[in-house]
């Protein structure tokens, strides 16, 4: 952590796949469905596709109930089985604004999947943190989809 305004939340996980079909799990909004954890919080959810159907520029926006809120999603920077950078912003029930990378370092008994994002707290996140922090927040949700992503990319 750079300072006391921003934070990091990171979780990694072993998956038997190759790094590429990994990274289109990734670089396609579409096939999120299938392995974030926030994805069935409202069976409701309104989600809209812009841009690309995969790579720079693909864009995610949903809207929720009080659980799933509101925000979006562009992906900023992909390389083919190495990495995906997405700016994330959310709007309801907070504004935030955070910055998510999925590495993926392939190895001999599978690849490594690092799910990081980075962020400033702001001033409701600085006071909760002092109880409650970023990484106690979120850290559960990032080993619960990383976990639903290795079902996902290591199925036949």
């Amino acid at each position: 952590m750079a300072s006391d305004n921003s934070f990091l939340v990171e979780r990694s996980t072993v998956i038997h796949a190759s790094p590429e079909k990994i990274h289109s799990l990734l670089e396609n909004f579409q096939k999120w469905r299938s392995w974030p954890p926030w994805e069935d919080i409202d069976p409701d959810m309104k989600r809209t596709y812009t841009g690309p159907d995969s790579g720079v520029g693909a864009s995610y926006a949903w809207s929720g109930n009080r659980k799933a809120g509101a925000g979006s999603m562009v992906i900023t920077d992909s390389k083919p089985g190495q990495v995906v950078v997405l700016d994330l912003v959310f709007t309801k029930p907070f504004k935030a604004q955070n910055v998510i990378t999925f590495t993926i370092d392939p190895g001999p008994n599978g690849s490594e999947v690092t799910w990081a994002m980075t962020g400033k707290s702001n001033l409701l996140f600085r006071l909760v943190g002092k109880v409650y922090s970023m990484d106690k927040m979120v850290g559960k949700d990032f080993e619960k989809g990383l976990a639903q992503m290795k079902v996902e990319a290591e199925k036949a």
